[in-house]
């Protein structure tokens, strides 16, 4: 049986992403579109009509992509901030009314095991464990898994602190000592709970490390001096720590205006990026990660070889 072109799409806190494959899964199409879903969120409680409305437009357009496309399957899924919003129930059934998609909001555990089957992809072959953190705009998981074909979670913590609500409670749009350390106090709660509850010291010498999401592509690509930012050239590019460190250094330095017009970073990132980069720092610190490798594959590269799978047997 021939299989048609496949389709995974990831709608986080701040973005939404695309992917279309073959049906043997070869990249042929990728899009990501920042909606700002959960722009508000932290302090209403629920999506606001603006939010909805660029959420709304956002899938439309990639459902008409999907049609041109052919596409034969697909799966949708949705994070942090639909397991977190009050109205996030109703969006799931707007989408699928107005826009012919089915979206399926995963729970913590579940996107995090998407991550890892993803992000491993880029993981060293001998390595017998993997400890992915994928940073997003609602929530940050960290997940210790082992390094396999069907990865088996040791332990994982879902941090209920992203990029998009991390900046609206801890007022980071431009760096803020106090504020950033209030944040830094935050996490350091789950990454206390990871590395007591994981064991990890058993298991760290046997570890690969990798994070996906955009912060750690545009570090990479930053100190690599790539020239801007470019999540293709960065994917599967491994860093030593202390590189990066001189990066979020140099950000923590910039204002708003020279964040927006960094190539990096640039003016759609630029409002969220330093919180980003304290979670980050503080979670690589708290687990004296040395190195770690960024990467672009994670929750839609699993769902399309899942796809693959399924069409194949």
């Amino acid at each position: 049986m021939q299989i048609g072109n496949l389709a995974a799409i990831d709608l986080g806190t701040n973005s939404c992403r695309l992917l279309i494959t073959s049906g043997k899964g070869y990249s042929i199409y990728r899009k990501t579109t920042t909606t700002k879903l959960g722009e508000g969120l932290h302090a209403a409680g629920k999506f606001s009509d603006e939010a909805l409305k660029r959420g709304l437009t956002c899938l439309a357009e990639y459902a008409n992509i999907m049609r041109d496309y052919e596409v034969m399957d697909y799966k949708a899924i949705a994070t942090a901030s639909c397991r977190m919003a009050k109205n996030g129930a109703d969006f799931v059934k707007s989408v699928e009314e107005l826009c012919g998609l089915r979206l399926n909001i995963v729970s913590a555990r579940e996107e995090a095991l998407l991550n890892v089957k993803g992000a491993r992809l880029n993981a060293k072959k001998d390595a017998e464990y993997v400890v992915v953190y994928d940073l997003g705009g609602g929530s940050t998981e960290i997940t210790l898994a082992t390094n396999t074909d069907n990865p088996k979670i040791v332990y994982t913590v879902s941090i209920p602190w992203g990029a998009r609500n991390a900046t609206e409670a801890f007022d980071l749009r431009e760096y803020n000592e106090e504020n950033a350390d209030k944040l830094k106090k935050e996490v350091q709660k789950y990454t206390s709970e990871f590395l007591k509850n994981s064991d990890f010291e058993k298991y760290r010498k046997k570890c690969d490390f990798l994070a996906t999401s955009s912060t750690p592509l545009r570090l990479v690509s930053m100190s690599h001096e790539l020239g801007n930012y470019n999540r293709y050239n960065a994917d599967g590019m491994a860093e030593n720590t202390t590189e990066l460190d001189k990066q979020i250094q140099l950000i923590q330095n910039m204002d708003y205006a020279q964040m927006s017009a960094c190539p990096y970073i640039g003016e759609n990132r630029a409002m969220i990026f330093q919180a980003a980069c304290v979670i980050f720092k503080t979670i690589y610190d708290d687990l004296q990660i040395k190195r770690l490798t960024a990467s672009l594959k994670g929750a839609q590269e699993a769902i399309i070889n899942d796809l693959v799978r399924k069409w194949q047997i």
